[in-house]
């Protein structure tokens, strides 16, 4: 007697290919740039036919809403890290390290490809801005709770909020060159400067 093969659920089977579209939007924007990210592309990375891939985004718009909104997630998802495994002996600069990750991934490519998009598309920038607006706090939550401080004490907040600019900086900068030993200098020193002045 043959095992029937089981058949994966419609619903099931939905969003596996909308993940394959976001996917392949993703590695499009990071690769090609927005510019060069069209329906086609992206359906033809996907390896979707264009009629799925109409089926689910009838257009480009309603692609980048999509991939948007997965980005958002991606880097949600990113900064979910076992606040245990960090090490108590310099603690500070494995958190620095684990933020810019965030900084210097492809998803973080894919999300400065958006924002450069929507400064002059205002109907991209009406998706791209809440989003942003909601990672920021995310980030920022995270941070605290990584650099284990009350933000409420001292200049804490800032701090905390001022390594996330330095870290965005470095990781736009890490776009464009190898920027590793410099940026790990930094950390270097910038760590030094949050174990002197954060309040814990």
């Amino acid at each position: 007697m043959t095992d029937t093969p089981t058949r994966t659920p419609q619903p099931e089977r939905t969003r596996l290919m909308r993940q394959r579209l976001m996917e392949a939007t993703v590695e499009s924007i990071v690769e090609v740039g927005w510019a060069g990210t069209s329906t086609t592309v992206v359906s033809q990375r996907a390896g979707v036919s264009r009629g799925a891939q109409l089926h689910h985004f009838p257009s480009k718009h309603d692609l980048v809403v999509g991939a948007v909104e997965y980005v958002a997630e991606r880097r949600r998802d990113e900064l979910d890290v076992d606040t245990s495994a960090l090490p108590e002996q310099g603690r500070t600069r494995a958190v620095l390290e684990l933020l810019a990750g965030q900084f210097t991934s492809p998803v973080f490519v894919a999300a400065l490809e958006l924002w450069v998009a929507a400064r002059t598309d205002p109907e991209l920038l009406a998706k791209v801005a809440p989003l942003e607006r909601r990672v920021g706090r995310d980030a920022h939550a995270h941070a605290v709770a990584l650099l284990d401080v009350d933000e409420s004490r001292g200049d804490n907040r800032q701090l905390v909020q001022a390594t996330l600019d330095l870290l965005r900086g470095l990781g736009l900068a890490a776009t464009l060159t190898d920027d590793s030993t410099r940026r790990a200098s930094i950390l270097d020193a910038w760590a030094d400067t949050l174990d002197r002045e954060l309040e814990r």
